[in-house]
């Protein structure tokens, strides 16, 4: 397993919300810009940026994703205890 990911997600409340957002990306919004305006995680000021992520930094369901899901995929909306995430995976090393 990889020791080290970055990602970058959006954080919203509901599941609804996440589906209209990931159909925005899908259809080219950007990423950043739709994280600034709408996450509600303190990552959105930097456009949804984790920076560095280790396993076992993040609660289980998004770190599964981070750690072995897709790269350079849009995955989500993903459930935790803190909302609804949409996640990109971009560097595993």
């Amino acid at each position: 397993m990889a020791r080290i990911a970055m990602a970058r997600h959006i954080l919203v409340k509901t599941e609804a919300e996440a589906q209209r957002l990931k159909q925005s990306l899908e259809r080219g919004q950007p990423f950043e810009k739709l994280a600034k305006k709408h996450s509600t995680c303190p990552s959105g000021k930097q456009g949804g940026d984790l920076g560095e992520v280790r396993p076992g930094q993040m609660v289980g369901g998004i770190d599964r994703a981070i750690f072995k899901g897709p790269l350079n995929t849009l995955q989500g909306p993903l459930k935790s205890k803190f909302g609804y995430h949409l996640l990109e995976v971009f560097f595993r090393g």
